[in-house]
């Protein structure tokens, strides 16, 4: 498959997932777009490849994300991948960890793709990356739940508004990723309960039946699935890569 012409914006683009997804689309000879806050490490990461530049982003400020795209160019393939995790139990969470659960990882996707959307001029994939936690909840990390379920569900209310349309929209649901995110999640465990590091990530890894993380490429693999021949009746849907969690 190739994708040479089409340019693909990705948000979150710095590091984890989203660094994996540009490496991936610039291989199939896509122009690549990142966007991000940290500028410099998306400089890094548009140094590792060619056809591969960097934007400075919020994807929770509407005019920012406006200014973005303004600067990226028409887009054929928009992913919305920033997103940020916190884990704290209901009872002691705070109305500000709660605003920014959702700003980035529910405001910021709904204004990534509602402008995505308007500025394509015929065929476009516009795809999210979600959770498992997009599906069914998760102890200790109910907002970011509820900021992904909210993801699916735009996902499947803006698939029916744009079906006559030759662009899609689907949500892709990982569970744990090998990301840093992770790491950080593992350090929280590790400090809370007072197990190693290897038993923190050994926590994480057993919610999988195949008892391991999602590696950031079989992400990627689903994206560039989305965007070729065959994909064309996938639309509105939250695809599982979960090893069978769900």
């Amino acid at each position: 498959m190739t994708l040479s012409g089409k340019r693909v914006l990705i948000t979150g683009g710095g590091s984890g997932a989203g660094e994996n997804l540009a490496l991936g689309f610039a291989g199939a000879g896509a122009e690549v777009v990142i966007a991000g806050r940290r500028l410099d490490a998306l400089q890094a990461v548009a140094a590792r490849a060619p056809g591969i530049r960097a934007v400075q982003a919020d994807v929770t400020d509407e005019a920012s994300v406006r200014a973005m795209f303004a600067q990226a160019g028409v887009c054929d393939v928009v992913v919305a991948n920033a997103g940020a995790a916190d884990s704290t139990v209901m009872a002691k969470t705070s109305l500000a960890q709660w605003n920014a659960m959702i700003a980035v990882n529910l405001t910021g996707v709904f204004l990534t793709l509602r402008d995505g959307l308007n500025q394509m001029q015929g065929w476009g994939r516009l795809i999210s990356i979600a959770s498992t936690a997009g599906l069914k909840g998760y102890a200790k990390v109910a907002p970011y739940a509820a900021a992904k379920h909210g993801v699916v569900g735009l996902t499947r209310s803006l698939a029916l508004e744009i079906a006559k349309r030759p662009v899609t929209v689907n949500a892709i649901c990982p569970g744990f990723l090998d990301t840093p995110m992770t790491d950080h999640s593992v350090e929280v465990i590790a400090e809370k309960t007072g197990k190693s590091l290897v038993e923190a990530r050994a926590v994480l890894a057993a919610m999988n039946p195949q008892g391991r993380l999602i590696a950031p490429s079989e992400v990627t693999a689903m994206a560039l699935f989305l965007c070729g021949p065959g994909s064309e009746g996938v639309n509105g849907q939250a695809l599982t890569i979960a090893g069978g969690e769900l």
